[in-house]
């Protein structure tokens, strides 16, 4: 079931909502324009998912009502919206996991920080055997809202790095795969 909420001023953010969610009591409520008239909302399949999905919404800029991506190919496919991400957030642009696994359809370039204020594209590969094809209103995607912890660097000499009683590992350089396949 989709419920709709209407955009209500809040200096929060947020709206009270039926029911809980496991870490709290309400659910942010982000504002998001359609580009496109035949633009979809995102929506979750499950209200505890924690991503929504988006759709393929070509713009009639010459984009066609389906792309099709040979292996090894890259598209950039438009959603036809626009969220206003709050500060001290990103919005993560996530695999569909149907999409990865069986399709082998997978996403890169995946943050929307909170400074963008475009349409949101989706940059979707093809790493299978296999053309595929993507046909207008296909989900593409999820959307994970993400809280962001705001860091500055501080240069050191390499000798002073993970001398921190805080880091608590003791894998050293060990790099990819250094803790087992």
């Amino acid at each position: 079931m989709v419920e709709h909420l209407s955009c209500k001023q809040d200096v929060t953010g947020s709206i009270p909502v039926s029911g809980t969610t496991p870490h709290n009591e309400e659910s942010m409520l982000l504002k998001v324009s359609k580009t496109h008239a035949e633009a979809k909302l995102p929506e979750r399949a499950n209200p505890s998912d924690a991503g929504a999905d988006v759709f393929y919404c070509p713009s009639e800029e010459g984009h066609f009502s389906f792309v099709r991506l040979d292996p090894g190919d890259s598209v950039v496919l438009p959603t036809g919206l626009k969220v206003e991400v709050p500060h001290g957030y990103m919005l993560e642009v996530k695999n569909r996991s149907g999409m990865a696994a069986k399709k082998n359809l997978v996403v890169g370039a995946c943050v929307v920080d909170s400074g963008y204020s475009g349409e949101i594209f989706v940059n979707l590969h093809n790493v299978g055997k296999s053309k595929k094809l993507v046909q207008e209103g296909d989900k593409i995607a999820q959307l994970v809202l993400v809280p962001v912890v705001q860091w500055r660097a501080c240069e050191v000499h390499e000798g002073e790095l993970y001398n921190d009683p805080l880091t608590i590992s003791n894998r050293g350089t060990g790099a990819l795969g250094s803790t087992g396949a």
